[in-house]
């Protein structure tokens, strides 16, 4: 799997072998970038096709302790709001980030097709790191 921003280096999502589980790695040039890389991968690996509704928008806030517990919330948030609502979302926009809060705007519609079950994002070894084009992380995912 591939992103539609593979081509360009600077942010992107790329599934990457797991033993167990399902992962994936996501790079972007700030952590603004990393998180919306993040959710477009997430939702790449889940095969998620929208409804052609119209669109539904959603806020989003949560808190953590550090990026990565923001980054694992972000995600979860959005497993969550598929679990309940039955809702997927294909545009995101991070209106504050911080290391300890995020505010994010998403928009989507309900969910026609979500092909793999994902329980959860987990924390396993999971750790955004720098890079000389700017930041990644790999995410592991509960199947």
């Amino acid at each position: 799997m591939q992103s539609p921003d593979f081509l360009n280096s600077t942010a992107g999502f790329e599934e990457v072998e797991h033993t167990a589980d399902w992962a994936y790695r996501v790079w972007g040039q700030n952590l603004t970038e990393l998180f919306i890389q993040a959710a477009k991968g997430l939702y790449a690996i889940a095969s998620v096709q929208l409804a052609d509704d119209s669109p539904i928008n959603c806020n989003i806030q949560l808190h953590g302790v550090d990026h990565e517990s923001l980054l694992v919330a972000w995600l979860n948030e959005l497993l969550y709001l598929h679990e309940s609502e039955g809702l997927g979302f294909s545009q995101f926009e991070i209106l504050h980030l911080d290391r300890q809060n995020l505010q994010a705007k998403v928009s989507g519609a309900k969910v026609k097709n979500w092909n793999k079950l994902i329980k959860a994002v987990t924390y396993n070894n999971l750790a955004i790191q720098t890079t000389e084009n700017g930041l990644e992380a790999t995410l592991v995912l509960d199947v």
